[in-house]
């Protein structure tokens, strides 16, 4: 007969377990990082009410740190939230999903789990392919809301800027910092990866 923590690994006594405890702290702790990375610097753009920033390098390094749950929550929550706080709430909505599936894909890409001992080509894969989802996002939620004039603007915006000084430093970041980061903390990390 299997006792109770095999049965119910993510439950303890009906209660969360240690596990999810730990993952949804390191989503807030993240979450208002990725806030407050995205309110320091906020450039805004009056053709189409938003703003640059350089949010999108918390993002990109949550997911190449932590992985795609805590990655994919924090970078729509803290994104989002800076959104509201900064008052650009019409784009609120749209950051929640794309800037969560930038998070999302790059820890699915890069899998810190079992590719963090150094930067490698999946690293770089991931940021590419979380800018371009941001990007994009951005992209075909301003065509909807404001048109395509103004999207094309800001694409080129987000694209270039946004997306590569925020790509610059994840990889900078990771490259220096993930391996002793992960090596110094197993017991966190055991615990949050899947």
């Amino acid at each position: 007969m299997k006792n109770e923590e095999e049965t119910a690994p993510n439950d303890y006594k009906g209660r969360f377990s240690p596990r999810i405890i730990l993952n949804l702290s390191l989503i807030g702790v993240f979450s208002a990082l990725i806030c407050i990375l995205t309110m320091v610097i906020s450039i805004p753009i009056p053709a189409t009410q938003g703003f640059i920033n350089i949010g999108d390098a918390g993002v990109m390094i949550c997911g190449l740190l932590f992985g795609p749950i805590i990655g994919g929550f924090s970078g729509g929550i803290g994104s989002s939230l800076a959104d509201i706080f900064l008052g650009f709430t019409i784009y609120a909505p749209g950051t929640l999903i794309i800037k969560g599936l930038e998070g999302f894909l790059v820890g699915i890409i890069a899998n810190p789990k079992k590719y963090y001992k150094k930067l490698n080509y999946r690293d770089i894969l991931a940021v590419l392919a979380g800018g371009s989802i941001m990007a994009y996002g951005y992209f075909l939620y301003e065509v909807f809301v404001f048109g395509l004039q103004a999207a094309l603007y800001e694409l080129l915006l987000n694209g270039l800027i946004q997306f590569g000084l925020g790509g610059l430093i994840a990889l900078i970041f990771i490259s220096t910092a993930r391996k002793p980061i992960i090596d110094n903390l197993p017991q966190v990390f055991d615990k949050i990866f899947m």
